[in-house]
C-alpha cells in the first residue's frame, strides 16, 4: 500500500484556494502511485482562525466542500483524508472525512480531545473515540492532533484492528517533540503504522513545525519530511503489522482489569 501525505503550507482561510491545491496533489499523488492521500487538520479552511471565522465557514458534510473533495477524488482516482470545520445542527466540530477513490465517503471523524482555549473555544468534541474503515482491504483509523498525544485512544484503535491510523495535525513549535517522540513511541506501543501529516508556516502567532512522518509499527520512520512545503511518499508493508505484534506481545499481555 502506497501513501502520500501532503505537508502544506498554512495560508488564509480560501477554501477555493485550499480545494484548487488539493487537486493538485491529488494528481501528483496519483502520478506517484499513492492510492491514499493524506492532509493536515482543517486542511480546506486553515486552522488557527478563531471561532466566528470558523463558524462563517462550517459547513455539513454532505457541503460543498466536501462535495468538492469527492469530486477530485473520483477524478484523480485517488482516496483522500480532508479536515473542514463541521456544522452539525448549531455545533461546529473539528472533523476529518476519508473518501475512497471513487469519491465516496468511508467514514467521518471529530476530533475527541481539545487542545486549550483554541480548540474549546471554537469546537464542540466528538463523542466517538475509535472510527474505522475498510480501504483496500486495509483497516484504517483516524483521529486528529491532539488525540495521538494520548496513549489510551490509539490503544484502542490497535485493540479494535486498526492497521493503519491516519493522524492529520496542526502541530506547532515548541511541540517538535511529539512529531518526533510520541508518535514513534505511540506506533510502537500498539505495533501500527502511523500517518502523521502537518502543515508548515504561520497561521496567526502559531508557527506550524512540519515533521509529517509516516511511522512504521516498530517505531521507525518509514518517511518524513522536516521542514517546507512538500509531500512525503511511503510504501507500507503490512505484514510488518502482524510481525510486530507477535514479536512484542503489548496487546495480548495487557491486564486491563487491574487499570480499569
Amino acid at each position: 500500500m502506497r501513501i502520500a501525505c501532503w505537508q502544506a503550507t498554512a495560508r488564509r482561510s480560501d477554501v477555493s484556494a485550499a480545494l484548487g491545491a488539493l487537486r493538485s496533489r491529488a494528481r501528483e499523488a496519483a502520478d506517484a502511485g499513492a492510492s491514499l492521500l493524506v492532509t493536515p487538520e482543517m486542511s480546506l479552511s486553515g486552522y488557527h482562525l478563531g471561532a466566528r471565522r470558523l463558524r462563517e465557514l462550517a459547513e455539513p458534510a454532505d457541503g460543498a466542500m466536501c462535495r468538492a473533495v469527492s469530486e477530485i477524488a473520483a477524478d484523480t482516482g485517488v482516496a483522500i483524508v480532508h479536515g473542514w470545520p463541521e456544522l452539525a445542527g448549531e455545533e461546529v466540530y473539528n472533523s476529518v472525512r476519508l473518501v475512497d477513490s471513487t469519491g465516496t465517503e468511508l467514514a467521518g471523524y471529530r476530533k475527541a480531545h481539545l487542545f486549550g482555549d483554541i480548540d474549546r473555544n471554537a469546537f464542540r468534541p466528538g463523542e466517538t473515540g475509535v472510527v474505522q474503515a475498510e480501504l483496500g482491504g486495509v483497516t484504517v483509523g483516524m483521529i486528529i492532533c491532539y488525540d495521538v498525544e494520548f496513549p489510551e485512544s490509539v490503544r484502542a484503535h490497535a485493540l479494535a484492528g486498526t492497521r493503519v491510523l491516519l493522524v492529520p495535525t496542526a502541530l506547532m513549535s515548541p511541540w517538535d517533540f511529539v512529531a518526533e517522540t510520541l508518535v514513534p513511541a505511540r506506533a510502537f506501543e500498539s505495533q501500527l503504522f502511523i500517518a502523521y501529516t502537518n502543515w508548515v508556516g504561520s497561521e496567526r502567532e502559531l508557527s506550524y513545525c512540519g515533521l509529517t512522518r509516516v511511522v512504521g509499527p516498530d517505531g521507525r520512520v518509514v518517511a518524513g519530511r522536516r521542514d517546507g512545503e512538500g509531500m512525503v511518499l511511503a510504501d507500507l508493508d503490512l505484514s510488518l503489522v502482524d510481525r510486530a505484534r507477535a514479536e512484542t506481545t503489548y496487546l495480548t499481555d495487557r491486564r486491563p482489569e487491574l487499570y480499569s
